[in-house]
């Protein structure tokens, strides 16, 4: 297979300087404020998002520096497959985030319920729209009983 190459198109701004103590999801994350920046020449690609409520911001894990197949999540001390988390250390970095929208100022995105270290690359940014992105869900694996820990939930370094 060919090799793949992605380009950031922006940049993610936020309170959180390093992974310690960041909120691992969004949930985690209520009412936190940051900015994404685009860079200049993808700015037209933002016209009409400010329609939207919520954002999908897709990026690039850009301090986990190595990569493991099975993992100690966060909120668990069990051995669990990389694909059966949401950890950095992927085979290919990539993170994603919903967010809220504040508002739009030129190439600049205001977002609430940021979950991500500041300086992170971004790679695309999609709507989000509950009638296509919400499903009903049988379960959750492994976390299915730890799930009401995630509001309290902050990195604790272990993948940098």
């Amino acid at each position: 297979m060919n090799e793949i190459k992605y380009q950031p198109i922006g940049i993610i701004h936020s309170p959180f300087k390093e992974p310690r103590g960041t909120p691992i999801q969004p949930t985690a994350a209520k009412d936190v404020e940051g900015t994404v920046e685009v860079f200049p020449e993808y700015a037209e690609g933002l016209k009409d998002v400010d329609g939207f409520s919520h954002l999908i911001l897709i990026y690039h894990f850009h301090l986990a520096k190595r990569v493991s197949l099975k993992v100690k999540p966060y909120m668990d001390n069990n051995l669990r497959g990389i694909f059966a988390t949401r950890a950095p250390p992927r085979p290919n970095p990539i993170g994603l985030s919903i967010v809220q929208l504040i508002k739009v100022e030129r190439n600049m995105l205001h977002i609430r319920d940021v979950d991500v270290v500041d300086g992170t690359p971004l790679l695309d940014i999609k709507p989000y729209v509950p009638e296509f992105d919400l499903r009903k869900v049988e379960k959750t694996g492994w976390l299915e009983k730890r799930v009401s820990r995630l509001p309290k939930a902050k990195d604790d370094g272990r993948f940098v």
